[in-house]
């Protein structure tokens, strides 16, 4: 049997911890770019065939949320609520920017992800899943999955933390 020859493994091990490190952290960054918080959809009435998705969404660097996907609806987008000469107005928008480092709460009233054309009722206490894609300046995009709890009829505020 031979011997190893001298600073044999210590070179190996270095090229193997070298490629352990490269390989966290090249996937590091697109763990943490995005950050969803308090995801939850308005419940319905029996023969209501659209809803409301409501989340907090931080982007760690300049993004767009662009496109809304859900196995339940249809169709699902991103809506804006205004108030224009004293009526409520509600519209599709192309993309939604989040800025970077700062929160963008889709809630009641303003920005949020309209479900439409239901598959099936949702009720209190179920699961919804959301697929969101956002496109960062460069034009790569990134999807992430989001479970969104039902909430109650008639809820208007965001779960307590």
């Amino acid at each position: 049997m031979r011997a190893p020859r001298p600073g044999k493994p210590a070179a190996s091990l270095r090229i193997v911890r070298a490629s352990a490190i490269a390989l966290a952290l090249a996937g590091a960054p697109a763990l943490a770019q995005i950050k969803v918080g308090s995801p939850w959809v308005r419940g319905v009435v029996p023969g209501q065939l659209a809803t409301g998705a409501f989340l907090d969404i931080t982007s760690a660097r300049d993004a767009a949320l662009v496109k809304v996907e859900s196995p339940l609806a249809a169709t699902a987008e991103v809506h804006a609520m205004e108030m224009k000469n004293n009526l409520m107005t509600m519209r599709a928008v192309p993309k939604l920017e989040l800025p970077a480092g700062k929160q963008v709460r889709l809630a009641p009233g303003g920005f949020h992800i309209m479900l439409m054309d239901l598959r099936q009722p949702v009720k209190n206490g179920e699961t919804v899943p959301l697929k969101l894609t956002i496109e960062y300046p460069d034009k790569t995009r990134e999807t992430l999955d989001v479970k969104a709890q039902v909430r109650g009829l008639g809820t208007t505020q965001e779960p307590q933390r």
